[in-house]
Formats: C-alpha cells, sequence, structure tokens
C-alpha cells in the first residue's frame, strides 16, 4: 500500500476526509483498483482489542458498485484475524449506510480510553460526528 500511498491521500482530499493524521505506513489500509487505477480505500487503526475504521472513500463514479462493501469486508475480516473484539467509526454522513452494515450508534462517551485518546476522537473529527461500533 505504501507505493499508492499519494494516490490514496489525493483520493481522500477530493471527498474532503482528513489526511493529516494518516501513518506513515498505511499497512492497515485497502485499496480498490479498477486497472492499477485506486477507486476506493480503507483504513484501520488498532487500540488494543479494539479498531477504528477510518477513511472509507470511493470515487464517485464507482459508487452503487458494492466497493465500499467489499472493503468494509476486508477490513472487518483483517479485524477478527487480529483478534479484535470491535470495531469502531466516527461519521457525520454515513450513519444510514454503517447502519445497513450492522454498526450501531453508540454514546462517545462508552468508547474505549484508548479510542477516545486517538487522533480521530480528540480533534480530526468534529465533536458532532456520530460514533458507531459492531461487535465482532
Amino acid at each position: 500500500m505504501q507505493q499508492n500511498r499519494d494516490a490514496v491521500i489525493g483520493l481522500l482530499q477530493s471527498e474532503k476526509l482528513p489526511v493529516e493524521d494518516l501513518p506513515d505506513d498505511l499497512k492497515n489500509f485497502f485499496a480498490a483498483t479498477d486497472n492499477d487505477f485506486i477507486v476506493g480505500a480503507i483504513g484501520l487503526e488498532i487500540y488494543g482489542s479494539n479498531g477504528l475504521l477510518r477513511s472509507l472513500v470511493v470515487r464517485p463514479g464507482y459508487r452503487k458498485m458494492e466497493v465500499a462493501a467489499a472493503l468494509i469486508g476486508e477490513l472487518e475480516t483483517m479485524a477478527r484475524k487480529a483478534g479484535l473484539q470491535s470495531v469502531y467509526l466516527l461519521t457525520e454522513t454515513a450513519e444510514g449506510y454503517f447502519s445497513k452494515k450492522g454498526y450501531k450508534a453508540v454514546s462517545r462517551n462508552d468508547a474505549p480510553l484508548s479510542l477516545q485518546q486517538s487522533s480521530e476522537f480528540t480533534h480530526v473529527c468534529p465533536s458532532s460526528a456520530v460514533l458507531m461500533q459492531k461487535d465482532l
């Protein structure tokens, strides 16, 4: 994934998603491609026995093609193999989509402390973002 870092960042920026706190090593990121052209990406940050889904993005011309669903599936499979118990995410716009994927809105105060200390929680996502959680 490292060789595609610039393309992933460009895609995230084009959809106005945060990139300033992305790790240098995108080893827990997946990309969806069409003839080596990145059309979607997703990442997972690991905090103890929990994961934080971040940076799900799909190019507009590839939406409604199940790209996002495939990326979420890959991420959840990786999380299970890593022994994680739950995956969390913060969203301002996709609560309805993620609820269809089995994620439930939960109180930000109920998030594990390690997640509450993440950059997504502390300064990247606004306090109005909804926290969602899915048990694996």
